[in-house]
């Protein structure tokens, strides 16, 4: 592998945590569209898009041969389900006025990653990621203190994500392929949620919306394949410390687009919990990249 090659992989990687980061704004341009609709399109664009990818790069069986085996067939069902609800969650927390809470959930997101490798897969932690662990619990404490309720939309997006990457991590797939088997999944409740909503007055996709609004919907799908194919394509050809970083990248301008441009509503009171859980995940990070050094520098001797 050659330094063009890394460097190449490095800013596939930042491209497409950029593009998962400026979604809210993305979305925003859909708000006079119903979320489950939104939803619905954005599963059956998307698989046509990764369909025509997967049979063009890896033949026309390249279903055939994830379904012959049953065990892997239905861990896919249910992560497909799991990404559905997911994705309809943030969908919704966006246009409903969260989009700083759904970038709470991806910034904890990693962290309970981490503890579902513990209960889940007998992983060890090691002193500093218990550490940042605890910070994650004390902000989410805060703000369950300042909100007056749980911030359910960030536990919920946080926890969907991390079963989701937990089902994906025991099911060995390529990333590309495991989306395509999870959307042949949700292809037809998803077309047949769209035409129920465009026959029971939820769905305007002919007409009603305009040619902009469906232009948006049909974007939407390449919107939701792109970035995972170049993630796919980075992962490979980057260092796992450093994809770790970036992964940030993409909660830190969700929550800046949130504050500065949809100006919702943030005080003092919250940014302490947040604070809290940037603590907590520069502990984590940094706990990461000193280890990865270590590591290395063990090898090369």
């Amino acid at each position: 592998m050659n330094a063009a090659t890394d460097r190449r992989g490095l800013w596939i990687a930042v491209a497409s945590f950029v593009l998962w980061g400026l979604m809210p704004l993305y979305w925003h341009l859909l708000k006079a569209v119903p979320s489950l609709q939104i939803v619905a399109h954005r599963v059956v664009w998307s698989t046509l898009l990764v369909a025509a990818w997967l049979g063009w790069t890896l033949g026309r069986h390249w279903l055939r041969e994830v379904l012959r085996q049953p065990r892997k067939a239905a861990m896919l069902g249910v992560s497909g389900a799991l990404i559905a609800f997911n994705w309809g969650l943030y969908i919704w927390a966006v246009n409903a006025g969260h989009v700083i809470e759904t970038s709470l959930g991806y910034f904890i997101g990693p962290l309970v990653s981490v503890m579902l490798g513990v209960v889940f897969l007998g992983e060890r932690l090691r002193t500093a990621q218990w550490i940042a662990i605890a910070f994650a619990f004390a902000g989410v404490a805060w703000l369950t203190f300042e909100y007056g309720r749980p911030p359910l939309i960030a536990i919920g997006l946080a926890v969907s994500f991390a079963l989701y990457g937990l089902i994906r991590k025991l099911v060995v797939v390529e990333a590309v392929t495991g989306l395509g088997v999870e959307n042949v999944y949700l292809f037809l409740p998803a077309l047949a949620l769209m035409f129920w909503g465009e026959t029971h007055g939820q769905g305007s996709f002919i007409g009603g919306w305009g040619l902009g609004t469906a232009l948006l919907l049909v974007v939407a799908g390449a919107l939701t394949a792109l970035p995972l194919i170049g993630f796919a394509y980075a992962v490979r050809r980057v260092s796992l410390t450093a994809i770790g970083l970036l992964q940030y990248v993409a909660p830190t301008l969700q929550f800046l687009i949130g504050v500065l441009i949809l100006r919702e509503p943030f005080n003092a009171e919250r940014a302490i919990g947040f604070v809290i859980i940037w603590v907590g995940l520069m502990i984590f990070a940094g706990e990461g990249v000193l280890r990865s050094r270590r590591v290395g520098v063990a090898a090369t001797a």
